[in-house]
This record gives structure tokens, C-alpha cells and sequence, in this order.
């Protein structure tokens, strides 16, 4: 006797067997379509331990200058393990495939730069008592122009990590400047020919041999990066906090001086502080708020907010510049980095097109290209790999969905065809 069919209930695989046989391509679909960095909160005067870990412990602000019988800045506790928000907005991960900074020198005219500095050992030249310092101020600001990090924390490391730095004193021990002061430290940094010469501090009075200092500088074809304003104090609050009235718009120096590149400052969210001091006028504005970096001593992080950083960062990407175009003279890297910013009532730097645009004046040094030739600007992600895998095997699982619907559907349509026929 032949063996009866069986029943399309009976052959109907188990409600739990067809759950999971769909269920887990869906599952790896919606993982992968998942797989990126975890987007990072910033608190308004800290940035985040490790996401993992479900908690925020706040990095210590580095100090500006220290009080009267104050200890010098000690180690950080705390090291970053999760990248900036200032490496994606500057670009960073680009901009270094096209230069990092090889053969320039950058005068960091602050409160001295220690030579142990975290990420910058063997790169810091000194002049004089320049290479202490117990503020910690400049050491944080040569960082973020240079500091190559060995993979310790958060290994995004500084603007031009290839490039020298020279401490220079511009200030006293304690951190206190004035102009006859920052005059000395410009003038040091030019005699040395440094390249690129950041003055992250501003003065509200400026004087005759400040100015002096500076077109001495510039005739050295040195280029003078400054901060158009001073950093912010401690009683102005970000944009969701206490506002604190802000004084009206005024001159600050060297940043005031011609021939002077002045750096502004803003924050992720792309403005700035309440109650932050505004100057008559700036060049260029680059990350400053609540910006990541190293100490004087330690492998530890810190946290700082105000123009003086911008200014580090514009400083790295003029490094970046006269290191891929070592023709160009003071004057055209600071146009090139003017003239390639993002338009805003002050332009802002773009890092990655500072090195990669073809300029229309043919008083650059820039490349040109034959008129066969053609150019594809791309920017490359912070961290592909995890995205193009996440992208292939997402392709995959869709693949392998769209396939098991269309395959379900023949089945069912045979089956159907089958049981009519046996019916009738």
C-alpha cells in the first residue's frame, strides 16, 4: 500500500523552528547596520571616561596660570580612551595621508613646554628656562600641535605629530605675561627660525617692542599664530549654563599687530560660551572648547577651553602646510589656510582643504596639474574598517533575506498548486 502524502499542516515546519530559521540572518543584519563608534556626550566641563565603563569621570582643567604659593600642576589621573570631537572636525585622519609636519619647527611661545612632555619626547628643543614648566599650560598647547601618542589612551595625538617644537618662554614661572615679556619670547623664536610661531596668550595692552618683535618675525618669514582673545574664566558658563554678560568687543595683542594670523575659538556645537571675550576682529576660528590633551608630566589628560587652543590648532595646520609646500612663503601659508576655510562670520579651519585644494593664484607654490588631468577629492573616514565591514555584511544579510522570501514564496505557491490538484 502506498504511503499516504502528508497533510501541508503535518509538513509545516514548527512556529519555532520558522522563527529562528528568519530570525537569525535579521539578527546579524541589525548588528551590522549597528557597527560604528558610539557617539560620545561631552559634559560641560569634563570629557568622558571610557563608554564602557557607564560612567563620566571628569578631566582636570589645565591651568592658564597658577596663585601665589600655588604647587605646580600635577599628573592627570585620568587618560582618554575615546577619540576628541576636535579629530573628526579638523580632519585629522585626511589630512595626514598628504603631511605630518616633517622639517617644520613650531616656537610655542607660552609658559614653557617640558621636554618629557607625553607624545612629544625627543621632538622638544628648549630655549633658556623654557624647558620647565610648572604651569603645564604650554606643555598642553605643544601637544595638541605635536604630540605623537604610542598608543597609550586615545591615540589621535596631535595636529602635525611629525613636527619639531621649540619652547619659549613667554611668561614668568607662575604663568603671568606682559607685552615686554611675550616681546622677548617672539623675538627668541625668530632668531631660532622656527617656521610656524604660536602665541597662545592674549594681552589687553600692547606696546612699541611687541610690535617690533612681531615684524621682526615676519620678516624672517616666520609665520605668527595668535589668540584673539584670552581664554575664558572660570565664571563663564556654556550656552545651556548661567549666562554671564559679555564685555563689548576690544583689541588684544599680539593678535591686534599686522601681519599676525588671529585665532578665535568655539565648541562643538559650533558656538562659543557665554559671556566669553569677543575681540574687534579675527582671521580664523578652530575647535576650543572643552579640548583634550596632555600635561607636562604624567601620561594623564586634561581639558581645556578658550582661544589659546584654537590657536594650537591653526599652528598644526600651518605645520601641515609648510611641510607639503615648503615653498610657500609666511604670508601665502596663511592665505592658503584664510582662503580654504569654511565661510562664517569667521571662516573656519579646514584642515584637510588647506592641504588639498588647488589654488587659482599663480603666486602659490601649490602643484599644478596638466590640463589632461584630474582631480577626485575624497576624505577619508576616521575609522573605515569597521564601517565596510559593517556595509558588506549588512549587503549579505539583505541578500540572504530577499532570497529566503522569494524561495518561502515558491514553496508556498507549489504546495498550494499540489494540494488544489489532490482535492479535486
Amino acid at each position: 500500500m502506498p504511503l499516504s502524502r502528508p497533510s501541508r499542516r503535518t509538513a509545516r515546519p514548527a512556529p519555532s523552528l520558522r522563527r529562528t530559521r528568519y530570525a537569525v540572518p535579521a539578527g546579524l543584519c541589525a548588528l551590522a547596520l549597528t557597527v560604528g563608534p558610539a557617539p560620545v556626550a561631552l559634559a560641560d566641563d569634563a570629557s568622558p571616561a571610557p563608554a564602557a565603563t557607564g560612567s563620566t569621570v571628569r578631566l582636570p582643567v589645565i591651568p592658564g596660570s597658577l596663585g601665589s604659593g600655588a604647587v605646580c600642576t600635577r599628573p592627570s589621573p585620568t587618560t582618554m580612551t575615546v577619540v576628541p570631537w576636535t579629530h573628526a572636525v579638523l580632519g585629522l585622519s585626511g589630512a595626514r595621508v598628504y603631511s605630518r609636519g616633517a622639517g617644520v619647527t613650531v616656537a610655542v611661545v607660552d609658559t614653557g613646554v617640558a621636554t618629557r612632555t607625553h607624545g612629544l619626547e625627543g621632538r622638544v628643543e628648549a630655549v633658556g628656562a623654557a624647558a620647565e614648566d610648572c604651569v603645564g599650560h604650554g606643555s598642553f598647547v605643544a601637544g595638541l600641535i605635536a604630540a605623537e601618542y604610542d598608543g597609550t589612551g586615545a591615540d589621535f595625538g596631535g595636529m602635525a605629530p611629525d613636527a619639531r617644537v621649540l619652547a619659549v618662554r613667554g611668561t614668568d614661572a607662575r604663568g603671568l605675561a606682559d607685552a615686554a615679556s611675550v616681546a622677548v619670547g617672539i623675538r627668541a623664536a625668530a632668531e631660532a627660525r622656527a617656521g610656524v610661531v604660536v602665541v597662545p596668550l592674549a594681552l589687553s595692552r600692547g606696546s612699541k617692542a611687541l610690535s617690533a618683535a612681531v615684524r621682526h618675525a615676519v620678516a624672517r618669514d616666520c609665520l605668527v599664530v595668535a589668540a584673539a582673545v584670552p581664554d575664558a574664566t572660570g565664571d563663564v558658563t556654556g550656552a545651556s549654563g548661567a549666562t554671564t554678560r559679555a564685555a563689548p568687543a576690544a583689541r588684544y595683542w599680539p593678535a591686534s599687530d599686522e601681519g599676525v594670523l588671529s585665532v578665535l575659538d568655539f565648541g562643538p556645537d559650533g558656538s562659543r560660551p557665554d559671556g566669553a571675550p569677543e575681540p574687534v576682529r579675527a582671521d580664523l576660528a578652530a575647535p576650543g572648547d572643552k579640548v583634550v590633551g596632555t600635561g607636562p608630566r604624567g601620561t594623564g589628560d586634561f581639558t581645556g577651553t578658550g582661544a589659546s587652543f584654537a590657536a594650537a590648532h591653526v599652528a598644526g595646520a600651518a605645520a601641515l602646510v609648510r611641510s607639503r609646500y615648503p615653498d610657500l612663503s609666511a604670508e601665502e601659508t596663511a592665505r592658503r589656510l584664510t582662503g580654504t576655510a569654511y565661510p562664517a562670520d569667521v571662516p573656519r579651519l579646514d584642515t584637510y582643504a588647506s592641504l588639498t585644494v588647488v589654488p587659482h593664484d599663480a603666486g602659490t607654490a601649490a602643484p599644478r596639474l596638466a590640463p589632461t588631468e584630474r582631480v577626485v577629492l575624497s576624505l577619508p573616514a576616521d575609522d573605515p574598517g569597521p564601517r565596510r565591514i559593517a556595509v558588506a555584511v549588512g549587503s549579505v544579510c539583505l541578500l540572504t533575506l530577499l532570497t529566503a522570501a522569494a524561495v518561502r514564496g515558491v514553496v508556498r505557491a507549489r504546495r498550494g498548486r499540489r494540494d488544489g490538484a489532490a482535492q479535486a
